[in-house]
């Protein structure tokens, strides 16, 4: 019985833990929603390399802190971290970026907001393919607070009168280039699905105390791939549009791009990478993949900020749902 108490009381510690966890990463991650916007005069390429080259900088200075462990990482551990790398921050921040300067804000965000539930039902669908009878939930019991959660971020995307003035104001409606901005929101979806299931396959089959280092060894993989696709950038505007170079490195707002770049490779890249490693360790992958909800509701909390408004009742009752969400798939995953 005593056994029992105390295996149920580790276990609700331990999901108390990676709530927590995730909840600091969604914070963080939440601020690359409005890195595009006020940096609406950088293409969306330049914001990803700049992001990832200030991760990979800041991994380096950080790398002595866990060499013990970055030393016990195999060559197939470094490929898989460079996969991660290349999916989940480049080519996911390129896309994600450049989506919400070509389409506006609103649609783009919407997209992205259904991650919660794609990657639920991704993870799922791979546990059970895997055989982790553990980590596989029926979908019956899955079904209630992921269909909460859609509602909610359809609710709060599809306030238009929320959102009509805040779309207006990017100036990016209509024709091909807000196709071209759909279809890149489409490529940052399938990279943000592919890169937590994959991360916590690794950090699973691995001690706790990696999620630290693994998320250093992350950055130090991003950077030369982040100083490759500066070169490419540099190289192809030569090339290719001489005449609108950029204003090479560091654009026309050369103080704020560098800050705000050194904020997110940070607290975005690095805090983020750590915290989302202890959360996907401690929570099931199909539960984990809903709390990326925390995200969506970071990124609308500092929107509201930056367009200098209150939230409208569309959006204040979809605010609602995505909580209530999240609470149902507490009492799903929650120990027995």
């Amino acid at each position: 019985m005593h056994g029992t108490l105390r295996a149920f009381e580790s276990g609700m510690e331990s999901m108390l833990a990676g709530l927590l966890a995730a909840l600091g990463a969604g914070m963080l991650w939440g601020l690359v929603f409005v890195v595009p916007l006020m940096l609406g005069d950088y293409p969306g390429i330049v914001l990803a390399f700049g992001r990832y080259i200030a991760f990979g900088v800041l991994a380096v200075a950080l790398a002595w802190m866990d060499r013990a462990a970055l030393a016990k990482l195999t060559r197939a551990d470094w490929i898989e971290a460079g996969k991660l790398a290349l999916v989940g921050n480049l080519i996911y921040y390129t896309t994600l970026a450049s989506a919400i300067q070509l389409a506006g804000a609103p649609v783009p965000t919407l997209m992205i907001g259904t991650l919660p539930v794609v990657i639920a039902i991704c993870a799922n669908l791979a546990e059970r393919r895997a055989g982790n009878a553990a980590d596989v939930v029926a979908w019956r019991r899955l079904a209630l607070p992921l269909v909460v959660i859609l509602a909610g971020l359809v609710v709060v995307q599809f306030d238009s009168s929320a959102h009509a003035a805040d779309a207006a104001g990017q100036g990016a409606r209509g024709g091909l280039r807000y196709a071209l901005g759909l279809l890149l929101a489409l490529v940052a979806v399938a990279s943000w699905t592919w890169y937590p299931i994959r991360n916590a396959r690794w950090l699973r089959a691995r001690a706790p105390s990696m999620a630290r280092p693994w998320a250093t060894a992350q950055g130090l993989v991003t950077l030369p791939l982040a100083l490759a696709a500066a070169a490419g950038f540099a190289l192809w505007q030569g090339l290719v549009a001489p005449t609108q170079a950029f204003d090479w490195p560091l654009g026309p707002r050369p103080w704020a791009f560098a800050g705000l770049m050194l904020l997110v490779g940070l607290a975005a890249s690095w805090l983020g990478t750590l915290l989302w490693n202890r959360a996907s360790h401690l929570l099931p992958p199909a539960f984990a993949g809903q709390l990326i909800v925390f995200e969506t509701l970071s990124a609308l909390l500092y929107a509201f900020l930056w367009y200098g408004r209150w939230p409208g009742v569309g959006e204040a009752a979809g605010i609602v749902l995505l909580v209530v969400g999240v609470l149902l798939g507490v009492r799903v995953f929650r120990p027995a």
